[in-house]
């Protein structure tokens, strides 16, 4: 019996975010062609994972593993994507949902990362990379496992490649912010600063880290400079590989021993033993209607659908 993969999203505010998660969609339906591939979202975007299971189903299909396109484990991959897939197995009981594990540090991101900073430093004229900063950027969030997976890359990454200087940020819920590391490294005065945001795609809070960069380099004597997001390359597909025989194999594991709700961790003691509960019920599908599914046109009926708003 054909199995199944679901691919979880978090979804966007912005189309283009959307667009490019579904870019990745139909690159991996491409690749895993003995699975349904199918896909869904945490909030904002449709279908729903509940949706997206529910169409696996009637096809026939009876195992699925689950995969986040999360990059860290903060409280998606360890709490609200699980919550989801645990509420939706108990809706039937014929169908067994197998979880993966998130990104993570891994070897495929980090060659990646080097990609992207060769790719960029490419355009611009040669500055020594003892007289550059690295600055690597995260989401940002209030566990600190996760982010401390961004230091360990931006650590291998910096010291790997040579840099003068290596640093982290975020865009949101940790400290530094982008703006505030930016204060902070211009006072060593490396030639250069390049940031590379570890982000898959692009959207809101990418635009606003470049928006923030920009702006500095305009106000200051020294260079400041990005890359691009990374985007569907062969080097992402090929971490998804490694995922998936993980969730086969049945060696997707968590880290659990660093996991603040269930170890007592430094400055998050009150999280131990917190209850698994999504927190993103109330936007879920929120913005965007699935207009269009992965692979598939849209037909005069789902046009009429569309046009009564059904």
């Amino acid at each position: 019996m054909k199995k199944g993969i679901l691919l979880c999203g978090h979804g966007s505010r912005t189309k283009s975010g959307t667009d490019a998660f579904k870019e990745l969609v139909a690159a991996l339906q491409v690749r895993y062609t003995e699975y349904e591939v199918d896909y869904g979202f945490l909030e904002f975007n449709h279908p729903v994972y509940e949706a997206s299971v529910e169409r696996m189903y009637q096809k026939g299909i009876r195992e699925i593993y689950a995969l986040p396109i999360i990059l860290f484990a903060g409280s998606h991959a360890k709490n609200d994507i699980p919550y989801e897939m645990n509420t939706i197995q108990s809706y039937y009981s014929d169908l067994t949902i197998k979880m993966g594990k998130h990104i993570g540090v891994n070897s495929f991101v980090l060659e990646l990362a080097q990609k992207r900073i060769l790719e960029t430093e490419s355009k611009y004229p040669s500055v020594d990379r003892k007289q550059t900063c690295l600055m690597v950027v995260g989401r940002g969030t209030t566990d600190t496992d996760a982010n401390s997976d961004v230091h360990k890359l931006a650590c291998m990454l910096g010291e790997g490649m040579g840099f003068g200087f290596t640093t982290v940020s975020y865009s949101g819920t940790a400290y530094p912010s982008v703006t505030k590391s930016l204060e902070l490294t211009s006072k060593m005065q490396f030639k250069r600063t390049i940031a590379i945001p570890f982000f898959f795609f692009t959207g809101i809070l990418l635009e606003r880290i470049y928006n923030e960069i920009r702006v500095f380099d305009e106000t200051s004597p020294l260079e400041y400079i990005y890359t691009e997001a990374f985007g569907i390359d062969e080097l992402i597909l090929k971490a998804f590989d490694e995922r998936l025989g993980e969730v086969i194999n049945g060696t997707a594991n968590m880290n659990c021993q660093m996991c603040k709700y269930r170890k007592q961790i430094v400055g998050v003691e009150s999280e131990l033993g917190k209850e698994q509960i999504g927190h993103h019920l109330g936007v879920k599908g929120l913005l965007f209607e699935e207009d269009e599914k992965v692979g598939q046109k849209n037909s005069v009926f789902t046009k009429i659908k569309k046009s009564l708003g059904i």
